[in-house]
């Protein structure tokens, strides 16, 4: 693969630190979610003056809003280390005992999509939310004994798209839960001049407007397709003086365009890709619904 193409898929070298440099590390550097950021402000200087963890966080609400960023602000605003993981990733029970025991004192763990964590994990984590112990079956049949290992305290912030499928229990451990809402279009329009200014790329007010007006809300559509916010992008977008000048004003309004979003954030046939789905799916089934006559 020719790695001087403009759209090529090799990772370039400054890609790592644009990755760093879009994603805010403090609560004042973060743009919206004025509810959130003020409870977690509270929170956070509560527990600094008391020398304590932080209560356990949930984070809930539609994909790319920022909950993997606000974990990591949580860390760098508490000033201790950082973990993270996903509920799909952590299979057995040796894998979830090894993480808490390795904790340090008041670190930060950051589990995304808590909902998708099996059940049998789950109550391994009832007592290390709640008492900092983690209770340990060891042998098998009438010889088996119950051992309790006693873990560092320690902050849990738990990320999902759907709060709903968390069970009862799990939930109650949570002292702080925050739910994220979309972005209006004034926030969106500052986050997209602020990262093409990180990435040294000119962008015009009309260009940021009409790339804010098609977000639907959500900072990762118009700055990135991934994790970082620099995947998903045509590179030309990124470094337009590679190809020999300064960035084109009218290619913020091109590249949704080119994926085929209209300005008021549907597709050329008028909806998401999920609502034809969605129609097409009920159309059938009234089409092959019987008669009655």
């Amino acid at each position: 693969m020719d790695k001087d193409r403009l759209v090529s898929a090799v990772l370039a070298e400054d890609d790592a630190s644009f990755e760093l440099k879009l994603r805010p590390r403090f609560l004042r550097e973060f743009v919206g979610q004025k509810k959130v950021k003020d409870n977690l402000s509270i929170a956070v200087e509560a527990a600094k003056s008391r020398g304590e963890a932080l209560d356990h966080v949930l984070l809930y609400g539609p994909p790319g809003l920022g909950k993997t960023t606000l974990a990591t602000i949580i860390a760098n605003e508490m000033g201790v280390a950082y973990q993270q993981s996903a509920g799909p990733a952590i299979q057995i029970k040796g894998d979830l005992t090894a993480i808490l025991t390795n904790l340090t004192d008041r670190q930060v763990l950051f589990l995304d999509e808590v909902h998708r964590l099996q059940p049998a994990l789950e109550e391994i984590l009832y007592s290390a939310l709640e008492d900092y112990k983690l209770d340990i079956i060891i042998g098998q049949g009438p010889s088996a004994r119950t051992h309790t290992i006693d873990i560092r305290p320690f902050t849990f912030v738990a990320a999902t798209t759907r709060a709903g499928l968390l069970s009862a229990p799990l939930r109650s451990r949570f002292g702080i839960l925050l739910r994220l809402e979309f972005y209006t279009a004034e926030e969106l329009k500052f986050i997209i001049e602020r990262s093409a200014e990180i990435m040294g790329v000119e962008i015009d007010p009309e260009g940021a407007a009409e790339l804010a007006g098609r977000a639907r809300g959500t900072p990762r559509r118009p700055v990135g397709g991934g994790r970082g916010n620099t995947a998903g992008r045509p590179r030309a977008a990124r470094r337009p003086s590679r190809a020999g000048g300064d960035a084109d004003p009218a290619l913020a309004r091109v590249l949704p365009a080119a994926r085929g979003a209209s300005p008021h954030g549907h597709h050329a046939a008028g909806a998401d890709r999920a609502a034809g789905r969605l129609t097409s799916v009920v159309g059938h089934a009234r089409s092959r619904r019987p008669r009655v006559t």
